[in-house]
């Protein structure tokens, strides 16, 4: 036994949508980032930029914290 696991098929397409999805998600943050005006952004927008990174979390906290409604 090697210690390595194959995902299937079907396991490596649903992987791979979830990281499309991800990279999606952040590239809406960012481009929404870019084109607000930092009077409707909380905090200064280049803070933004490296918490939109962090995967999953990033972004959905621009969009649930970091937009001022």
């Amino acid at each position: 036994m090697t210690g390595k696991t194959e995902l299937s098929p079907a396991g490596k397409a649903a992987m791979g949508l979830v990281g499309l999805v991800q990279v999606v998600f952040a590239f809406l943050a960012f481009w929404d980032l870019a084109h607000r005006d930092a009077s409707e952004v909380r905090g200064p927008k280049p803070v933004w930029i490296p918490a939109i990174l962090v995967n999953w979390i990033g972004p959905a906290s621009y969009f649930l914290f970091g937009i001022r409604r």
